[in-house]
């Protein structure tokens, strides 16, 4: 089969990393200058991207287009596209909900294939390998798994429905992104009463991820009843140290949404997971 020529839009951090490991099974790959910063321009330049002049001309030579934006401007991006004749392979790769991943493709269809991806770990540079997950036809899917064969971008392919790729990220992100928020209030508030080194310490005796072991969900629900209060205490003294405690005082109210599991040793992850759907 021909190399494809790929399109990036546009070369943030990421979207200029993954594009230029596309370039080793790609005849080139190509982004759109318009518009863009000088920052942009010279990351583009780093890479090896080749400019082109506007949004048309890179369509136009382009089988591949790899969508890489901000969240924000994943649908305004994908109307642009909609509005010019484009009939190739669109990786909607944004991290963005399963809910807008499917509207772009309804958007974009029938004459544009759009493959779902989700990019989970760093920029492909200085040894880093991140996952690019797609879900979409088989077809559609295989060209992207070989253009990045052999790549420090690694390809898993979840399925055919378009949307999977977009929830496995931003389950991730869900965990991942919150999660150092929290450290970040949590050392915050050690360091206003002087224990940040001692709260340090605390946490190192333990180094396994909650995310890795959801069958602690169901705990999590049976101590919901006495959780959700201390954690308003907790809320109360970010307050007094001057940090945000609205992430503590939401958390406290989705385990509310647990108070009728008080001590229920008998729950299950499904039991757990189903009572906090359905409040």
């Amino acid at each position: 089969m021909d190399q494809p020529t790929v399109g990036i839009l546009h070369p943030g951090s990421m979207g200029a990393a993954v594009a230029a490991c596309a370039a080793a099974n790609a005849a080139a790959v190509l982004w759109c200058e318009a518009g863009r910063s000088a920052a942009s321009t010279e990351r583009a330049r780093q890479y090896g991207l080749r400019p082109m002049g506007t949004l048309a001309e890179l369509l136009d030579r382009s089988d591949i287009v790899i969508s890489l934006c901000p969240p924000a401007a994943a649908e305004d991006l994908a109307r642009d596209i909609a509005e010019h004749s484009f009939a190739g392979l669109y990786v909607e790769a944004n991290a963005i909900s399963p809910v807008r991943t499917q509207r772009i493709a309804a958007l974009l269809a029938p004459a544009v294939t759009v493959v779902d991806g989700g990019v989970v770990g760093s920029p492909p540079v200085g040894g880093k390998t991140p996952t690019l997950y797609l879900s979409g036809s088989a077809d559609a899917t295989a060209r992207i798994e070989s253009l990045f064969a052999g790549t420090a971008v690694q390809t898993s392919v979840l399925g055919m429905e378009v949307g999977k790729a977009s929830a496995l990220k931003l389950s991730y992100a869900s965990f991942q992104k919150t999660s150092r928020v929290l450290v970040a209030l949590a050392v915050g508030m050690a360091r206003e009463h002087g224990v940040d080194q001692e709260l340090i310490e605390v946490a190192s005796r333990r180094t396994d991820s909650y995310l890795s072991e959801p069958q602690y969900v169901a705990k999590t629900a049976a101590r919901a009843w006495r959780w959700g209060p201390e954690l308003e205490e907790a809320a109360d003294a970010l307050a007094a140290a001057g940090l945000p405690p609205e992430m503590l005082r939401a958390t406290a109210s989705t385990l509310a949404r647990w108070e009728d599991a008080k001590d229920n040793s008998g729950l299950t992850l499904t039991d757990a997971l189903d009572r906090l759907a359905q409040p």
